[in-house]
């Protein structure tokens, strides 16, 4: 019998490991520099706090049987867990909270595609507790800061705005909705035709797919539409958010009023990171503002005002494998380590340990044995070793590079 990965699951093998980390090393350190700190949540949570607000669709949830009957499931994002996290665990906390994760998420194969994946990386941020133009602009901008560390260059900001998306939507007969938003979200021209709407609002729904390009001519489309106070304060926050960030002129920015996310519990600003895989656009991450996520785990419905967003280690991984950006080899050891002789074992352990303790990380190895002198040269010119210490009973060494 052989056995495997159970479906959608993988493994990572120690070269994975190092060209994962040396993506997560780099989203860390710009983490750490804008004061945010990490969280880690349980991997499994109750299906009631998955589903609270309808924030997921339960089909994409991979459940779990107990014997207690209770419904779990595996984590498919991590912004409601942390969510109940902080209202339950961190009642107290001062405000703003700056949080930020590198975990595994998990969503169900539905389309039961062979080896389709189910297990995901991400890493992310959650800033709880601030709102309006600093707090929407400093996610964006960390957002930014994170590929540039990554050393990417051509990727392109995709931002909406929720909240003047859905109210935009209000001009239309409620039952038609859902159908209005979902060929929006699609770019569905021919769905828009085939709905039986009047003129008028086939035209609106037709401008509203269009409302994507350059930030000015967005805007100037958006202001024709007979706006009330909110959704005109809306536009007002929107065109300040829009003028901040291209000041910093530091990336491709598109308005798109049509970017309507599949989690739907994003109120105000919602954006997409999109970067290029041999010709084709790849979303990179995404994330949005989510004022009213955080009351739907309080007692007492208190919101906590949010925002946040999410980077797929995985598609990543992909982009930078084309750029060759990533570690090719997984690192070498420094030193090689050999007792000459049996009576020499402890003196050896002793001097590895003493490089061991030294103030820089450096990788020792033992030989455990079994070569000779000519065979242990051979495996560390192999494993590119850059020393040997050849080591006697009384603790003596004799250092030998390996060219």
């Amino acid at each position: 019998m052989v056995y495997q990965p159970a479906a959608g699951a993988r493994d990572l093998l120690p070269l994975d490991v190092a060209q994962k980390r040396w993506i997560e090393d780099r989203l860390q350190q710009v983490f750490h520099r804008w004061g945010y700190h990490r969280i880690i949540t349980s991997t499994l949570e109750r299906m009631d706090t998955l589903m609270a607000g309808e924030a997921i669709d339960r089909h994409k949830v991979i459940q779990l049987q107990t014997g207690q009957d209770e419904e779990l499931g595996l984590r498919p994002e991590l912004t409601a867990s942390i969510a109940r996290t902080v209202v339950t665990r961190m009642a107290m906390a001062n405000y703003p909270q700056r949080l930020y994760y590198n975990a595994n998420v998990f969503r169900r194969n539905w389309e039961k595609r062979h080896n389709r994946q189910q297990e995901y990386y991400q890493a992310g941020v959650e800033l709880l507790g601030a709102e309006g133009l600093l707090a929407n602009a400093e996610v964006l901008l960390l957002a930014s800061n994170c590929l540039t560390a990554l050393g990417l260059n051509q990727w392109h900001l995709i931002l909406g705005e929720a909240g003047i998306t859905k109210s935009l939507l209000n001009a239309f007969p409620p039952e038609m909705r859902s159908q209005v938003r979902m060929a929006i979200a699609n770019l569905d021209r021919v769905a828009i035709d085939t709905l039986p709407l009047g003129e008028d609002l086939h035209k609106q729904a037709k401008i509203m797919m269009d409302l994507r390009g350059k930030s000015g001519e967005v805007l100037q489309k958006v202001s024709n539409f007979p706006l009330d106070s909110s959704q005109q304060a809306a536009v007002n926050h929107l065109k300040s958010l829009v003028e901040l960030l291209e000041a910093e002129g530091k990336f491709s920015l598109i308005l798109d009023l049509s970017l309507i996310q599949t989690i739907d519990y994003y109120t105000g600003i919602v954006f997409e990171v999109v970067g290029d895989l041999n010709g084709q656009a790849q979303v990179l991450g995404r994330g949005g503002r989510y004022d009213q996520l955080l009351g739907l785990y309080n007692p007492r419905g208190e919101n906590i005002p949010g925002i946040g967003f999410e980077l797929s280690i995985d598609d990543l991984y992909q982009v930078l494998s084309s750029t060759q950006q990533l570690p090719q080899t997984i690192p070498s050891s420094n030193w090689l380590v050999v007792p000459e002789g049996d009576n020499a074992q402890v003196a050896t352990f002793a001097y590895a340990q003493k490089l061991r303790d030294s103030a820089d990380l450096i990788r020792v190895e033992m030989e455990l044995g079994g070569k000779d002198p000519q065979g242990v040269r051979e495996y560390a010119k192999e494993r590119s070793i850059a020393q040997i210490a050849w080591i006697k009973s009384d603790g003596t060494g004799r250092i030998e590079t390996v060219s």
